[in-house]
């Protein structure tokens, strides 16, 4: 199938119902005239985000997508899709956490852009942060300007990969989803917690830690001013 007629003023965002792609999908709201979010079922145990990534782009006025890859969950061995393995409270200093999901945001990466590429949408927005990696390789810089090169050398098009949040911390995500008013929708309505307690988590796994943290940091910031 040939892929349509680039647009340049469309966007795909990844977008998993979490604090991260949440913000970025406003941010991807104000810059470009139409967003299309997609997510993924992967195999994940908080997979009730994907219903709630669903609603929030019902309610953005979004168009919405959501592709089954079980395949990414089951070729590695994680806590976030395998129920048998006890989740990691903190980053072990010799390893990855064992809620690295390796090839992740790899295969999500890809699988977006050929979706993108057959609606004619070169752009492609992504949550991943260097400065609050938590310890995953396939959230750097480095290996998104990688891939950047060889998806288009892949498909001979001109994909242009967006990370607005790569070079802040959670606290300064906070400040961005108050600044694009999304604050009290981000902190109610996304689902960040590896555990799928929506809002404010569970309060104990690795990503509710990061999130409430960042959270604490803004609204003291925010108060102090």
């Amino acid at each position: 199938m040939e892929s349509k007629k680039n647009d340049d003023n469309s966007a795909l965002v990844l977008f998993s119902g979490g604090q991260d792609s949440t913000t970025c999908l406003f941010w991807a709201k104000k810059r470009f005239k139409k967003v299309v979010a997609l997510s993924f079922l992967y195999g994940q145990k908080h997979q009730k985000e994907c219903e709630m990534a669903r609603a929030i782009a019902q309610k953005a006025g979004v168009e919405f997508h959501l592709m089954k890859e079980p395949f990414i969950g089951e070729l590695g061995t994680n806590s976030l899709t395998d129920t048998d393995i006890v989740m990691d409270q903190t980053k072990p200093e010799d390893s990855f956490p064992n809620t690295f999901v390796p090839g992740r945001n790899l295969f999500f990466l890809s699988i977006a852009a050929v979706f993108a590429r057959e609606k004619g949408i070169r752009n492609l927005v992504t949550g991943v942060s260097q400065t609050d990696f938590s310890g995953y390789p396939d959230c750097r810089d480095s290996f998104i300007k990688s891939l950047n090169v060889t998806l288009n050398l892949a498909m001979d098009e001109q994909f242009l990969i967006h990370t607005p949040l790569m070079w802040i911390n959670k606290a300064e995500t906070w400040a961005l989803a108050d600044e694009l008013g999304v604050f009290d929708l981000v902190r109610n309505e996304t689902l960040t917690c590896y555990n799928g307690i929506p809002g404010d988590g569970c309060g104990h796994c690795p990503s509710c830690k990061l999130r409430q943290k960042g959270l604490e940091e803004f609204l003291a910031t925010k108060n102090n001013k």
